[in-house]
């Protein structure tokens, strides 16, 4: 079974409660959402495979530690994932970015999907996905599920807040791929947002709310 790592390390969560916080302006948003993701991303990246190679630092030669294989592929979930995507590309510059365009039917609260690009290599690396709020999961659910007909060779998530529904409902149906956020929150409300959250995240990133 997966886990939820939830990273309470003080800095992220000093970070999030000015995220969480209704003052905070757009400008100050991102800048704090892309602080939070790189933070969250040392965890999301630790179990990333390691090989050996041979290096001569000043004073000898030595087998040093390095990725093993290709960098990573960063999955950006349109629009509001883009906001984590580039905190963690600070910290994995190397990395290539991929992204799935969902939607949720105001309706039906279900995920539809728009857009899907992807790199061609995707089989040989790990896949680091991305997205601020893990609600009911119906996106996030919609967008693992696109990426394993692709056959990566690791997938792993990364929220901002997780509710126990979306929670519940990603693992239902994704029960091998792990979950890295910075706090799971009490509930959601009537209308799939989660409480007491931080409103909509994309909204917020592009003052459009």
């Amino acid at each position: 079974m997966a886990d939820v790592i939830v990273v309470d390390h003080p800095l992220v969560q000093h970070k999030l409660s000015w995220l969480r916080d209704e003052r905070t302006d757009s400008s100050h948003f991102r800048l704090l959402l892309g602080e939070v993701a790189m933070l969250l991303a040392y965890e999301l990246t630790r179990e990333l495979p390691l090989t050996s190679a041979e290096v001569t630092t000043p004073l000898q030669t030595m087998k040093a530690p390095f990725l093993e294989g290709k960098p990573p592929v960063l999955v950006s979930i349109l629009r509001a994932g883009n906001g984590l995507l580039e905190g963690v590309l600070k910290l994995i510059p190397t990395a290539s970015v991929g992204h799935v365009g969902l939607y949720r039917d105001h309706e039906t609260l279900e995920a539809v999907e728009y857009y899907y690009k992807v790199p061609t290599d995707i089989s040989e690396r790990d896949v680091l996905v991305v997205d601020p709020m893990l609600a009911t999961g119906h996106s996030a659910v919609a967008a693992i599920t696109r990426l394993k007909q692709d056959r990566p060779r690791s997938l792993r998530f990364l929220c901002l807040l997780a509710a126990p529904e979306g929670i519940e409902a990603f693992h239902a149906a994704h029960p091998d791929v792990d979950i890295v956020t910075a706090s799971i929150d009490e509930r959601l409300n009537d209308k799939g947002y989660i409480l007491p959250g931080l409103g909509d995240a994309g909204d917020r990133m592009y003052g459009t709310r």
